[in-house]
Order: C-alpha cells, then sequence, then structure tokens
C-alpha cells in the first residue's frame, strides 16, 4: 500500500486547463484558464505547487508532507477541505479525480449562512497531451445499473474498506427520477479480495425532480440535496444548505467514458467532524 505521499506523487506535472466558476443554479458565472506545475524537488522529498491564473498573481507553495484535511487514493485522486464544520463560518471542500492524463476537480462552497453559494469546476490535462473533454453530463447518461467498487479511507489512516456497490437510476410514469444504492459487505483481505464475497446488501432508495441540469432530491423540506449536471460529464452532489448537528456529505462525479464513471464522497458526523472518503468506480452494465 502506498504511503500518502507516494500518492500525491501521483499529481506531478504542468496541468493546463480552466477554472469555471458556477452559481447554486447552475449559471456559468466565468470562466479563467489556468496553468498549474507540480515540481518534485530534492528527489521528490517537497512539492513545489504554482498556480497561474489569467489576470492574477501566481500561487506558490511548497509540501514537505501532507495531511489535515487532505486525503488522496492510490491513483492519486484526492479531497481538501475543512475537517470541521462550525456555525457562521464559512465551509467547503474540493473533490479531484486523477484520470490518465486528465484532471478534474470540484469545489464547493457554502457561505457564513450556511447556504450553498458557489461551484468551482476544474478542468485540467498534462501538458502537451490532448484536451479531450466529454459533453455535459445529461440524465439519460446516468439511467441505467451500474456496478463497481467502492474504496473508504479515513483520516486516522486506519486500514481502508473496500466493498461493492450497485447504482440503479430510472424514471417513473410522471418523469421523477428514483435512485436505488445498495452497498456490499466489506470485502475482508483475509486471502485475497478475489476471493471475498459480499453476503449482504444494504439499499437506500429516494426519488427527485428533474429540472434542467438540476435533480432536486427534495423528500424532505429540511434536508434537500441538489445534483448539478456540468460540462465535461461532471456533476456536484450538494446539500442546499448545511445543517449543523445532522451527518452531512458532499460528492462529486466524472462519467470518464459512456460506461465508466467515478464519485467521490467526503463524509463528515453529527458532531460536523470530517471522518472519511470514499473513490467509486462504476460500469454501466
Amino acid at each position: 500500500m502506498k504511503s500518502q505521499w507516494e500518492c500525491f506523487l501521483q499529481n506531478l506535472g504542468v496541468w493546463e486547463g480552466s477554472f469555471t466558476n458556477f452559481s447554486p443554479e447552475g449559471t456559468l458565472l466565468n470562466d479563467t484558464p489556468s496553468h498549474l506545475s507540480l515540481e518534485g524537488l530534492n528527489n521528490n522529498q517537497t512539492v513545489r505547487l504554482t498556480l497561474s491564473r489569467s489576470g492574477g498573481d501566481d500561487l506558490i507553495r511548497e509540501y514537505s508532507s501532507v495531511g489535515g484535511g487532505l486525503l488522496f487514493f492510490e491513483n492519486g485522486s484526492f479531497s481538501e477541505g475543512l475537517i470541521q464544520l462550525g456555525p457562521f463560518s464559512e465551509f467547503g471542500a474540493e473533490l479531484a479525480f486523477v484520470h490518465g492524463n486528465r484532471r478534474l476537480r470540484l469545489v464547493q462552497l457554502f457561505d457564513k449562512t450556511s447556504n450553498l453559494n458557489r461551484l468551482v469546476l476544474i478542468r485540467e490535462h498534462l501538458a502537451r497531451t490532448p484536451a479531450t473533454e466529454r459533453p455535459p453530463l445529461q440524465i439519460n447518461d446516468l439511467l441505467g445499473e451500474w456496478q463497481g467498487q467502492a474504496v473508504t479511507i479515513y483520516r486516522d489512516l486506519r486500514s481502508p474498506d473496500i466493498y461493492s456497490t450497485t447504482l440503479k437510476i430510472q424514471l417513473d410514469d410522471t418523469g421523477r427520477l428514483i435512485q436505488s444504492t445498495s452497498f456490499g459487505d466489506v470485502l475482508r483481505q483475509a486471502a485475497s479480495l478475489r476471493e471475498a464475497t459480499p453476503t449482504r446488501l444494504r439499499t437506500i432508495t429516494s426519488t427527485a425532480t428533474i429540472k434542467g441540469s438540476i435533480v432536486l432530491f427534495d423528500q424532505d423540506p429540511q434536508k434537500q440535496i441538489q445534483v448539478l449536471l456540468l460540462p465535461d460529464g461532471a456533476s456536484a452532489t450538494s446539500p442546499l444548505k448545511v445543517q449543523l448537528r445532522q451527518p452531512l456529505f458532499l460528492e462529486a462525479g466524472w462519467l470518464i467514458q459512456s460506461n465508466l464513471r467515478q464519485r467521490m464522497i467526503r463524509s463528515y458526523n453529527d458532531k460536523g467532524e470530517w471522518v472519511s472518503l470514499t473513490l467509486v468506480t462504476e460500469e454501466k452494465v
């Protein structure tokens, strides 16, 4: 198993792309070209980050360790954000995917009144490689059954949990979306993951209203969850308002190919503490 630092090094390179700001309703506010360099120094004992954006000053940081609100998966995908939700304070996090020569990063930001305020979609490719993008995500892209595997890693760096997932998305006769998510038992790595099989499934079913690029899970008026369909096959799942003393999660999705999708979930407990990060890789069946 790779160390967190080794996972971070999967991101080395020069990444070209843009930062695109959206309103909570999905309105494109502005788009700024970007150039980000992650350079390994001293035999990769230090990493220097240099971010240049049109019309702004360069941001330069150096890292010799990672931690705090930041966790990496073995393929380099990661999330960074606040580790504690508090009253009357801004809140937010970044969820970032790495796949081949591409990165897709999503920042979800909430204001001091706990309302969803802004989203930033960052689309990047390695310099001198093709900048191929997916079309904007559509509901029809998601319909059907998706089967995959989830990896959950924890802030305390205990052993990850690995388990099977099934996601079924369909429309009823009125056009309302029905989503069923099933999770298998954690696969115990006693002999090998290939020999371990989940024996029970836990299923969560929910319904939502579709309005253009917004999918609103509105069964509970006090805990409305919005999925915003975005360019490059991306999606942002956010509570419209963060509730104190309630568990919450932030999720980003990326349709990498028509039959391959990844989702990342950053989970907080009812004390507002960040506890885990999950990466789901699923294929349409």
